[in-house]
């Protein structure tokens, strides 16, 4: 039983370290850190980041107290939608200040299809009162695409 365990984490370890950007885009930035690197802005004036192999948008409205995961073709304004296989997300925020100053909690929001047709969507909607402030947001996405686990960073 132990056994299975070790294998099991071991092929998510796999398919998480396997799941990054495949596509290289001509605005992408190298960070410090080897591997990463961060996009422009998405179709709707959103972060792009790499969520497994595809591209995404992090979006927030604040008087719907509503983020957005748009999933697009690349980082530019002009960017098409791309559907794909999956069910839900875990949107995950760091701690962070408000543009007057005040202490925001961390936030962990569920992210739900808007948009799915055929057991595939592009846009995935979340709410929480919180993203009703005004600030920089900065945390993690995780979910399971194409029967593949898929993790994502992003920051505003």
């Amino acid at each position: 039983m132990k056994y299975a365990k070790i294998v099991g984490w071991g092929w998510l370890a796999v398919a998480l370290a396997v799941t990054g950007c495949n596509q290289p885009s001509g605005s992408q930035k190298k960070n410090k850190s080897e591997g990463e690197h961060t996009h422009g802005k998405g179709p709707n004036d959103g972060v792009v980041f790499d969520l497994g192999k595809y591209h995404a948008e992090f979006t927030v409205d604040h008087d719907k107290k509503e983020s957005t995961i748009l999933f697009v073709s690349e980082d530019a304004k002009d960017a098409k939608a791309v559907p794909v296989a999956a069910k839900e997300f875990t949107l995950t925020t760091k701690e962070t200040k408000t543009k007057k100053g005040d202490v925001l909690a961390p936030m962990t929001i569920q992210m739900l299809p808007r948009d799915e047709k055929e057991g595939k969507a592009a846009r995935f909607v979340g709410t929480d009162a919180g993203l009703s402030n005004v600030a920089d947001f900065e945390g993690t996405v995780v979910g399971v695409i194409d029967e593949l686990p898929a993790k994502g960073k992003f920051k505003e």
